[in-house]
């Protein structure tokens, strides 16, 4: 089904949630249109962050609002969904659209699995209606049941669309692309090398791909990584709690911009605590990559002045501060880092793009964890 058909049907023109791979047509029919407007499209922090925008869009104008995200976004939005727009509390209606991941029946990641099988579940839990669409949805199948999906919101509850895999079709084209030339593999190759036997927990997303590639490349042993492949944004409070720990071990964090963006709470947390022993590399290219492309608040806007990881770092606290651009300044850094004896962000610039042949992690989640944890306590 077209995503220009899909949309006209539901007759709405305020848009905020996170991107997903299964909601590509979505997104990429937005950043056409709206790009980023707040009067019409607000890429959010994280769902949670965007179920809020769009109460106070209804708030402010009495209409409503659409909230997309990937399935694994569901638990980000249980408190707002609870709490502020449930019938039963401030009655604020929205649209819902969740891509489907971990679909059952169909072969997925690890941490998609179980994801997948309650996405449902949770809608039914939290008394939300919805409907599945698929390749084979048509568009009459939607205009029907917007007219019941209609009296649901006129009484200030919540619905939804659950998209599948090839459920919307777009075809206009968009490149993400900015104007920084290390790559993120690169950067995390150089993280390899300067952070030697230490342990490194990676963010989900093609990083901790990478991550495992480089190790297979140069025949390393795994058992220094712990590979965070879901929970976005939690990597950096996993480092803290091993860092905390286990002082006499180096503990390096390979992050992503959205990542840290998703839960940036976590690095005021670190700085209060400045573990000596931690070292915070977040890759900033500026861009939700890995489902997709669309920008973060981070993105280098010729427009605007972007928003610094660095400088926030260094109000969270943070006793050590980089900014790298080049390999050369990331070189430094990350020599500076290793020898320090304070807590350390550093901050790597990245172009966006990984290679089409980049694979996935051929061990388990467990079989990761088990082999991180003996190494942790040699």
């Amino acid at each position: 089904m077209k995503i220009e058909e899909f949309l006209e049907k539901l007759n709405v023109d305020f848009f905020t949630g996170v991107p997903d791979s299964r909601l590509k047509a979505l997104c990429n029919y937005l950043m056409c249109k709206y790009k980023v407007d707040p009067k019409h499209h607000i890429i959010a922090a994280n769902e949670g962050n965007a179920v809020a925008i769009a109460a106070g869009y209804h708030l402010a104008t009495g209409k409503i609002p659409v909230v997309y995200m990937q399935n694994s976004g569901e638990g980000n939005t249980l408190n707002p969904l609870a709490s502020l727009t449930n019938p039963e509390v401030y009655n604020i209606p929205m649209i819902l659209i969740i891509g489907w991941r971990g679909q059952p029946g169909l072969k997925d990641e690890p941490q998609h699995v179980y994801q997948g099988k309650i996405t449902t579940e949770f809608l039914e839990m939290m008394g939300i209606a919805y409907a599945e669409i698929d390749e084979g949805t048509q568009i009459k199948e939607i205009e029907k049941l917007m007219k019941k999906f209609n009296e649901n919101l006129k009484n200030g509850k919540n619905v939804a669309f659950v998209v599948k895999e090839k459920g919307l079709e777009f075809n206009g084209k968009i490149k993400y692309k900015n104007s920084y030339k290390l790559s993120r593999e690169k950067i995390v190759e150089l993280v390899t090398q300067y952070s030697e036997n230490d342990m490194i927990i990676s963010t989900t997303g093609k990083a901790s791909r990478e991550l495992f590639e480089i190790r297979e490349k140069n025949h390393e042993n795994h058992n220094t990584d712990f590979l965070t492949v879901g929970s976005m944004g939690h990597a950096s409070s996993i480092a803290l709690g091993i860092a905390i720990n286990k002082p006499n071990k180096k503990i390096w964090c390979i992050d992503g911009d959205g990542a840290a963006l998703m839960h940036l709470g976590a690095m005021a947390v670190i700085g209060k605590y400045k573990p000596k022993n931690m070292i915070h590399v977040v890759v900033n290219n500026g861009a939700h990559e890995t489902v997709g492309g669309m920008p973060t608040v981070f993105c280098n806007d010729e427009s605007k002045k972007s928003i610094s990881l660095a400088d926030i770092a260094l109000d969270c606290g943070y006793e050590k501060v980089f900014v790298a651009k080049t390999e050369k300044e990331l070189e430094f850094a990350l020599h500076e880092a290793k020898n320090a004896t304070k807590l350390t962000f550093v901050e790597a610039y990245s172009a966006i793009g990984a290679r089409k042949d980049l694979g996935r992690p051929t061990t388990t989640p467990i079989e990761n964890k088990e082999a991180f944890m003996k190494k942790l306590q040699q």
